[in-house]
């Protein structure tokens, strides 16, 4: 599955890696991840990795790296946990020479020259995992722990019904390296009191419809009032909606400058179509979108409403 991919990194002395913006887990995971497999596998090579951060994970990364124009001449730039051209960190990946994408989303675009996309893996972290043993690249512990932790956040803690058998044996390919799990789940998990505060505040927004549709809905005054980031309101909330009984499909709208951040999830139906007439995209049972404004999101609320009612 990874020669194509490996040949190009045999190949290139420079390469860069991307992901999607707003990183979750698994995208800085997987970054950070494969940045360090490669330092530590190809010592002679350059290994760079751009982008924004998201302060919740930065205990498994290190800072990124700002580069000029001109360290893409003659590079390899590979795209890592990014289904649409749209959300990569960094457009200036398509400056390199040869570019490549390793990805478990949903496919709706072709955005690289050699590309490796399968939804059958649990995630981006995943992935990575499976090529360096399949590759026989050096993996260290902090590799592993980065790793890891993706695969922990994408697979909701091997709950999701994305984790499979290959989830736990990548899994402990990862933790044959001695590394703190303990100190990843007290990172990822453990909550100050103003986050179980603000949570319980989510909670009591939460709305129903008769078609067993839940959704919370930001405007742009309140999400400022509570000052944290985007990230933390848009996918930090979302799952609040996520265990209550007789709601299959749940979404999370959020206001912010740039449009409303929409995160959607479903225990059962393929909502994935709905986020891509949208112009959004990621998983059966788990994506997003960035819309034009309130109207817009109204919009797909039905589409979700509509959905639910046809699987009723």
């Amino acid at each position: 599955m990874f020669e194509k991919i490996h040949e190009l990194i045999e190949k290139y002395p420079r390469i860069i890696l991307h992901r999607h913006k707003n990183p979750d887990g698994d995208a800085l995971g997987a970054q950070e991840g494969l940045r360090k497999i490669l330092k530590e596998s190809y010592p002679d090579k350059e290994i760079y990795a751009v982008g924004d951060m998201t302060p919740r994970y930065g205990f498994i990364a290190e800072p990124m790296d700002e580069i000029s124009d001109e360290i893409y001449s003659g590079a390899l730039a590979i795209i890592l946990d990014c289904g649409s051209s749209s959300l990569i960190c960094d457009d200036r990946y398509t400056l390199a020479e040869k570019t490549a994408r390793m990805d478990h989303h949903v496919f709706s675009e072709k955005i690289a020259d050699c590309e490796v996309v399968e939804t059958l893996f649990e995630s981006c972290c995943g992935m990575i995992a499976a090529m360096a043993k399949e590759c026989g690249l050096s993996v260290s512990a902090e590799a592993s722990k980065a790793l890891y932790t993706g695969m922990i956040t994408d697979s909701g803690r091997f709950r999701y019904d994305s984790t499979t058998a290959k989830t736990f044996e990548l899994a402990s390919f990862l933790m044959e390296r001695e590394f703190d799990t303990s100190s990843i789940y007290r990172n990822l998990y453990a909550d100050e009191l103003s986050m179980l505060q603000l949570r319980a505040k989510f909670t009591l927004k939460i709305q129903t419809t008769k078609e067993g549709v839940a959704y919370i809905y930001t405007p742009i005054d309140e999400l400022k009032s509570y000052g944290v980031d985007n990230f933390t309101i848009s996918r930090g909330m979302v799952n609040v909606m996520g265990d209550i009984r007789g709601i299959h499909t749940w979404v999370n709208f959020t206001e912010t400058e740039n449009g409303v951040l929409c995160e959607i999830r479903s225990n059962q139906y393929n909502i994935n179509p709905i986020a891509t007439k949208y112009g959004g995209g990621g998983h059966q049972k788990a994506s997003g979108a960035t819309l034009k404004n309130k109207e817009e999101a109204m919009a797909l609320l039905e589409d979700l409403k509509m959905l639910s009612e046809e699987n009723l």
